[in-house]
């Protein structure tokens, strides 16, 4: 339980990436954080790219950055949507400019990008963002997981471990590694 007491805000909303969702909210509950899932505030349950619903927790105009120590985004086309969403922006923006983790995979880089979380840092994502990115002021890196910073990316379902794996560390307290 190496994230016993950390609270991740993992954002959601329709025709979100199934595997880009869950995997991190179990992979992360299985070491103790608490995972709250936060979406726009039009609805209860939102449905992914396949249809499989995914019930938010809160809305993110109930919720405030001092309530986590990281905020995940998932792919699929949810960003897309997420953009829309002004406090779901504010919440990224905040938690990137007080220094909290800040994560995203796939499409996922375009709210990092809505967010100014990305001018002069090294980020991935799903290819066909890489023009968002660079034009936010990011400087695009393929490989399977970056981190710079408070900011972790990857590409695709594929680099779900590795991007599981780099939260996790991140996020893991001084204290729990050095009795490892």
């Amino acid at each position: 339980m190496k994230l016993k007491g950390k609270r991740v805000a993992l954002l959601i909303e329709d025709d979100y990436q199934e595997m880009e969702a869950w995997y991190p909210t179990y992979r992360l509950q299985e070491e103790g954080a608490t995972v709250v899932i936060v979406g726009s505030g039009t609805k209860s349950t939102y449905h992914s790219k396949l249809g499989y619903p995914m019930i938010a927790d809160k809305s993110a105009d109930e919720v405030k950055v001092d309530d986590f120590d990281a905020v995940i985004v998932p792919g699929g086309f949810a960003p897309d949507h997420m953009r829309l969403c002004k406090p779901m922006v504010n919440l990224v923006r905040e938690a990137y400019e007080s220094g909290k983790l800040t994560a995203a995979i796939c499409h996922g880089g375009w709210m990092l990008a809505s967010a100014g979380a990305v001018r002069g840092r090294k980020v991935t994502g799903y290819l066909p963002i890489r023009d968002d990115v660079e034009n936010a002021g990011g400087e695009w890196v393929d490989a399977e997981v970056v981190c710079d910073g408070n900011v972790i990316t990857s590409r695709t379902p594929e680099d779900l471990p590795a991007f599981a794996r780099q939260i996790v560390e991140y996020l893991e307290p001084a204290s729990v590694k050095s009795s490892v």
